[in-house]
């Protein structure tokens, strides 16, 4: 090869070089643009970003509303800025396994609180905060979609409960006796129709409806039990916040 030749060869080598780092550089700011315009548009589906019970449910939601049983005042404080209207319940102790100190209570006729039924049911303030984006991004959306009406109340078997689980006299103790769960029997639309669970489970649309906001509150409780897990729980649902790391149970 002559010098005229190896001198055009390194010149090409140098332009392919050239143009290898243009397009990486292209594909990175490409890739920068996205992630920036992801994180600002869907701040909810990123892990480091700060809950707001107001923004739709995300990938990372659970596990931030999961995080909330260690600091009861951000808990509070998220409560407040979605304009939950709650009161705020005086610690309860009863033995060594029983009690909390971070429960409230959902205030009646709230701008964006529903009804419950029995009414002035206390709850874990994360659960509180959970069941408020479960009604706000679940039940409601389903209930339209299924129904053509919204729902007014929930019906409920209660949250504090200081007791094992399944009510034995042994073993683990239910998330109930800290006020960390919640049992939903069923729901009464604004139209007046009433759904339940253990009379329309097997109902096709409003079996449909009732599987529908189960699969919902998968997204938001690290603990969901329906009555395909057992019959223990053929007249309800079951939601907790129990820690489990980075997983749950949805059944």
């Amino acid at each position: 090869m002559t010098g005229r030749g190896r001198k055009r060869s390194r010149s090409i080598k140098a332009f392919r070089r050239t143009l290898r780092w243009l397009v990486a550089l292209v594909v990175i700011a490409g890739a920068g643009l996205f992630l920036y315009s992801f994180a600002r548009d869907h701040p909810e589906d990123l892990p480091w970003t700060q809950l707001d019970l107001a923004q739709p449910v995300g990938m990372f939601t659970r596990g931030k509303l999961n995080g909330l049983s260690e600091d009861f005042a951000q808990c509070r404080g998220l409560l407040e800025r979605a304009g939950v209207e709650y009161d705020a319940l005086d610690p309860v102790s009863s033995g060594e396994q029983c009690g909390y100190d971070n429960a409230v209570r959902f205030a009646e006729g709230g701008a964006r609180n529903i009804g419950f039924s029995p009414a002035g049911v206390g709850v874990s303030c994360p659960v509180a905060a959970s069941l408020a984006m479960w009604e706000w991004n679940v039940v409601q959306p389903a209930a339209q979609a299924h129904f053509g009406s919204p729902v007014a109340r929930i019906e409920h078997f209660g949250s504090y409960s200081c007791r094992r689980m399944y009510g034995r006299d042994e073993g683990a103790w239910s998330e109930h006796a800290s006020a960390n769960a919640f049992d939903v029997a069923g729901f009464v639309l604004e139209n007046g129709e009433r759904i339940t669970l253990v009379r329309d489970w097997g109902d096709a649309e409003k079996g449909a409806f009732l599987r529908d906001v189960r699969d919902g509150a998968c997204d938001l409780f690290t603990t969901v039990l329906s009555p395909d897990y057992n019959a223990a729980h053929a007249d309800h649902f079951h939601f907790d916040h129990a820690r489990r790391g980075m997983g749950g149970a949805c059944r």
